[in-house]
């Protein structure tokens, strides 16, 4: 349930409040706006406390919250959230586009790549350190060697770094060199590793499973902020559909339907959601359109030496010509790239 305080509540009023959430055995969540201050209350029967709270004189009103995901929803917070990622707002008027290779190949490569996308106004740059691949057999990835090199980019071009971590062990690694934390779609539902991310006070991009419904992937957010990290970007990626002219399906239904279920920033992948390159372009367009606050596109100048997902990957030249048509669209939404 979500608590209102009276306006001008004092600090001595909200921790007055969250102390008495903390001896019932439940967990506080404060969000602090303008005028008003609102907290969640988080555990199992909250609502059952109900008349203790509306006794205390801080307490204004209180609202059940009826999705089982609680601190994700609309109920919880009115207003969009928006991360801060160096001096980047993702979730305001402007579309935050992340590109680059697959993988990091090379550091020589990557400065390239990197040069390219941030002539063309990418404002971040991707690449996987680490490949959850469906072979064992393929390229797993540089490692730390692959971090580097990101941080590399970010040190002398300024571009912050979005790159996967693969489990729990590697959190520690992955949070010295990035600016976002990716946890791919293979990995939603790895709850130890969403409770992990969730205690660090990073940034996290959390992609939607394969076959994940909508309310799987707020869940799953959930998992994330209950751990007291509010700084989550969800990511709609294409899920497995019966179609196979396609790689996956994009779901871009999903970005309107997030958008009034959740506060929560949301980036659109057409990359891995069509895993086509011509197809790409129309699908960024398309992701604008229909509200997304930010898009992943891979980019390599030499696909066809790509150590993974060249098919998916834009040139250059490419690249450079999409970037300047989002901008009409991202206006006719009252937006920019």
């Amino acid at each position: 349930m979500i608590l209102t305080l009276k306006p001008k509540s004092t600090k001595k009023d909200i921790d007055l409040v969250c102390k008495k959430i903390k001896e019932l055995g439940f967990k506080p969540h404060i969000s602090q706006g303008k005028e008003v201050t609102i907290i969640g209350v988080i555990g199992p029967h909250a609502i059952l406390k109900k008349d203790i709270f509306e006794s205390m004189d801080a307490v204004a009103f209180i609202t059940p919250i009826s999705k089982p995901y609680k601190l994700v929803s609309r109920e919880f917070k009115k207003n969009d959230t928006v991360v801060k990622v160096g001096n980047l707002q993702i979730g305001s008027r402007n579309i935050i586009v992340a590109a680059g290779p697959c993988s990091v190949e090379t550091e020589e490569l990557l400065v390239t790549t990197a040069k390219v996308i941030k002539n063309s106004g990418a404002k971040m740059i991707r690449g996987g350190a680490f490949k959850p691949r469906t072979s064992p057999y393929a390229f797993q990835g540089l490692g730390e060697k692959g971090l580097k090199y990101l941080y590399g980019i970010k040190k002398n071009l300024g571009l912050p770094v979005i790159t996967e971590v693969m489990n729990v062990s590697q959190v520690g690694l992955v949070s010295r060199y990035a600016d976002v934390i990716q946890i791919g779609a293979r990995n939603m539902q790895n709850f130890d590793l969403l409770k992990k991310v969730g205690k660090i006070r990073k940034p996290v991009l959390l992609k939607r499973g394969l076959s994940a419904t909508i309310e799987e992937f707020l869940m799953s957010a959930e998992y994330i902020l209950s751990e007291g990290n509010y700084d989550v970007i969800l990511c709609e990626r294409g899920i497995r559909t019966f179609e196979t002219a396609t790689r996956f399906t994009l779901d871009l239904n999903a970005v309107p339907a997030i958008k009034k279920l959740s506060h929560l920033p949301v980036f659109v992948d057409p990359s891995h959601g069509v895993g086509v390159r011509d197809y790409v372009p129309a699908m960024c367009k398309a992701a604008v359109a229909c509200g997304a606050d930010g898009l992943m596109v891979e980019v390599h100048p030499h696909p066809e030496k790509a150590f993974s997902d060249g098919p998916q990957s834009l040139l250059p030249q490419q690249f450079d010509k999409m970037m300047s048509e989002l901008k009409s669209v991202a206006k006719a939404v009252g937006r920019k790239i």
